[in-house]
């Protein structure tokens, strides 16, 4: 019968456990160390030894006897392999910090296996993940990076715009343009009725957010705007299907509930990337099904975009003007990655209805540098794009994706 292969025991530090006082190796071996005879020990004795040996506390003949029983005792040897794993895990200099990304993998594992008793609107889900998910990296932040400086940026007109606030006042920024979706609603809009809001756009808003001294510019202002953002979810969730038809209106211009949803997950996902960037913390973009649906929005609101532009004299002239819902020149928008699919981008009317045969250009772009492109955070020319056909409409069109921007 085999023999069980011999388990080496535990390693004794050099500069521990060594005999300092050197000893020429042809020397004789002391009298009473060549005589010692090995210990005898019953096998209750030596199981009872696995630990103290798996820690190095076993004396010299106790670990002598013990590593000879293991060789022939298989029960005891795969007891003593566990416990010196076991040991191996409290050794002291091992890292013990968590994986900042392990509460977004639980929060994400947990929502996937038990299904919510009143579902989430698919229309409302991007919103309702990217609050979640800010809200995560807010928790983890200290008090003092509430105070920590984010520079937001968008386009107007050509030029890019920057304003400097901090954590406080994006999550206020945040707090205050989901009010035009709680007004929508019939729900109790956060800023009340404080002077210049009423019909305001979400610039002017936030203006008056930031100037008004009654909100903290602490760590409080999550508070407020958690628990709005629960009601907007909780609230859409039960009002059943005809919701998401409901207007929004921003100023001068209004949303569909649905789009504007999407329109709130698309901010809370940038500045939560801003936040992220200002205190040094790891975030992710959002899930395919989430990203792909932000910028299905986007695509649908280029033609109006690109109207807007040539109204202003920033864009080049329509050459075929068509009639509302026939094809016309269009730009195929190729999104790569995470998120993507094809897009036909009307160019003359935004009307007219983008297709594959009336294509004049392509660009091709990944999905996550094409939203900070419609987020303002680069200029068209920086966008890192395949190109190919009409020139003019490539920039027109690129343009005008940067000008969906907005503070």
């Amino acid at each position: 019968m085999a023999r069980v292969p011999r388990i080496p025991g535990p390693r004794w530090a050099a500069d521990d456990h060594a005999d300092l006082t050197s000893r020429p190796a042809d020397s004789p071996q002391p009298a009473e160390e060549s005589a010692a005879a090995p210990l005898v020990l019953p096998h209750g004795v030596l199981k009872s030894l696995l630990g103290a040996w798996a820690l190095s506390a076993c004396s010299a003949e106790e670990t002598r006897a013990l590593e000879d029983h293991l060789t022939s005792c298989a029960p005891c040897a795969e007891e003593a392999l566990r416990l010196r794993d076991a040991v191996a895990l409290l050794h002291e200099d091992r890292d013990l910090d968590l994986d900042p990304l392990l509460r977004s993998r639980v929060l994400e594992s947990c929502l996937g296996r038990r299904p919510a008793r009143i579902p989430v609107p698919d229309w409302a889900a991007s919103y309702d993940a990217e609050t979640a998910r800010l809200d995560a990296l807010l928790r983890d932040i200290g008090e003092s990076e509430w105070h920590a400086p984010v520079r937001l940026k968008w386009f107007e007109g050509e030029q890019q715009v920057t304003r400097r606030t901090t954590v406080a006042g994006v999550i206020g920024h945040l707090l205050a343009v989901d009010g035009l979706v709680a007004r929508a609603l019939g729900l109790d809009d956060p800023l009340g009725a404080l002077a210049g809001t009423a019909g305001a756009s979400p610039t002017e808003r936030t203006e008056a957010f930031w100037q008004d001294g009654d909100w903290p510019a602490t760590r409080k202002i999550r508070v407020p705007w958690r628990d709005q953002s629960h009601t907007l979810v909780r609230t859409v969730s039960f009002a059943g299907r005809g919701v998401a038809d409901l207007t929004v209106t921003y100023g001068d211009f209004a949303l569909p509930l649905r789009d504007a949803l999407l329109d709130r997950a698309f901010e809370c996902w940038l500045h939560a990337d801003d936040i992220a960037s200002a205190v040094d913390y790891p975030y992710a973009p959002p899930s395919g099904a989430h990203l792909r649906g932000m910028i299905d929005l986007a695509a649908r609101l280029l033609p109006a975009a690109l109207a807007d532009r040539r109204r202003a004299g920033l864009a080049s002239p329509a050459r075929h003007l068509v009639a509302a819902g026939s094809p016309g020149r269009s730009l195929h928008l190729e999104i790569e990655g995470s998120g993507g699919g094809h897009w036909y981008i009307a160019l003359d009317s935004p009307a007219a209805l983008g297709t594959a045969d009336r294509s004049v250009a392509q660009v091709a772009m990944d999905g996550v540098e094409f939203c900070r492109l419609m987020a303002g955070h680069i200029s068209p020319e920086e966008a890192a794009a395949g190109q190919d056909g009409d020139r003019e409409a490539i920039h027109d069109v690129l343009s005008a994706a940067a000008g969906l921007s907005r503070l």
